[in-house]
């Protein structure tokens, strides 16, 4: 048997990876500055968010006005603007087109807080303001076949106008509306 010469390999790390005390220096430079950035980041998106007003609600209500709650239950108006009173809130106040048709896409029979109860053809919205932009529908508000419909309810979400009075002993789902504002 031939005689194998023993080879020796050595392993030397390259001058770029020796990790000299310079090169230390360097990278925690360079990892401190990169936390530095983000406590930066932190501390301007802090000082924007103190510098609105002191209520979260208030930032809200200027993109939106009111938060609603749509029932899956059904009950009488009366009934129904309870449940809204003791979440806080009040059957909805329709003030806009676009809270109108915002509402409609629900495509569900829906109690809204208007009501004639006080005075027959007197609308007025639940928190006493009398009714002055509607979306009835045709030929509605009518006490059909003379029965007492003195409470209004979403109905004909096909229309454009949907709005129907019906007896409030009637049951319907609800929409409560709770304002941020105000």
């Amino acid at each position: 048997m031939a005689a194998i010469d023993r080879i020796s390999v050595e392993h030397e790390e390259p001058a770029s990876a020796a990790k000299s005390p310079g090169r230390i220096i360097f990278s925690l430079l360079l990892l401190m500055f990169g936390f530095l950035c983000i406590l930066q980041s932190v501390l301007n998106v802090s000082l924007r968010l103190t510098s609105w007003p002191s209520s979260f609600k208030q930032q809200l209500a200027t993109f939106c006005p009111s938060i609603y709650y749509i029932s899956s239950a059904r009950a009488t108006w009366g009934d129904s603007r309870n449940d809204c009173l003791n979440r806080g809130a009040d059957l909805v106040i329709i003030n806009s087109r676009e809270e109108q048709d915002f509402l409609t896409w629900f495509k569900k029979r829906l109690w809204i807080g208007l009501t004639d109860a006080e005075k027959e053809a007197g609308w007025k919205w639940v928190d006493g303001t009398r009714l002055t932009t509607s979306y009835w529908g045709h030929d509605e508000p009518n006490s059909d076949l003379g029965t007492n419909e003195d409470c209004g309810e979403m109905r004909f979400y096909e229309s454009e106008n949907n709005w129907n009075d019906v007896p409030c002993d009637m049951e319907n789902s609800w929409i409560c509306e709770r304002k941020l504002q105000g």
